[in-house]
């Protein structure tokens, strides 16, 4: 999806010379199981994620109160600031929010976040829109029917583990770069790669042979 809405923008962009910004549901619910994550590894003697103490009504009001919509360092994002966190979905979309505990959780979440996120993200679009913004919303076909326009598009894939294999290969990149600098050499790029995936794999519970 954000392939595709990647290239819509750059046309709309190039040859229209559309303002263009791109929303994604999938990062508002990624943002809430984080938060949620986050609740029950600091509540004491608790093992793990607990979706019936976490998820609770009064839970789930004070994790949408944590997140927020609108213009930081010059551009719109959402920001999440809550329980000890403080940082941008733009910035942590491809490591935190795509953490193992985050992934595995989000099923759970979404299940009983729905009505939250599509109300959230119709007043992020809504703001943008005045704002004289094109927005171009991705998503779950199950959320974003949910916001009025004459424009919708269905992707369908024909390999359904390219999803996987696509999300490793950008959690393993984000967390490799994070580890160089600049001037990095080819050897240096190489073993930082390394060492990302066995701690990748090391947190998916396979040890190094």
């Amino acid at each position: 999806k954000g392939t595709t809405v990647a290239k819509l923008r750059q046309k709309l962009e190039d040859e229209e010379g559309k303002k263009v910004v791109t929303w994604s549901n999938g990062n508002i619910f990624r943002s809430v199981t984080l938060l949620a994550v986050t609740w029950c590894e600091q509540q004491p003697g608790m093992d793990g994620f607990d979706k019936e103490k976490a998820l609770t009504k009064e839970n789930l009001q004070s994790f949408m109160s944590m997140l927020s919509f609108g213009k930081f360092n010059g551009k719109y994002d959402t920001k999440i600031k809550g329980l000890g966190l403080d940082m941008l979905v733009s910035e942590v979309q491809n490591t935190e929010l795509k953490a193992p505990k985050v992934s595995k959780n989000i099923p759970t979440v979404a299940e009983v976040t729905q009505g939250e996120v599509i109300l959230f993200a119709a007043d992020a679009v809504e703001t943008m829109g005045k704002d004289g913004l094109f927005v171009l919303l991705e998503g779950r076909e199950q959320t974003v029917n949910y916001v009025r326009t004459p424009y919708r598009f269905t992707l369908v894939l024909s390999d359904e583990s390219l999803i996987g294999k696509r999300r490793a290969a950008q959690r393993v990149m984000a967390a490799t770069l994070s580890k160089l600098s600049e001037n990095a050499s080819d050897e240096e790029v190489g073993k930082a790669l390394e060492e990302c995936l066995y701690e990748m794999a090391a947190e998916a519970g396979y040890n190094k042979q």
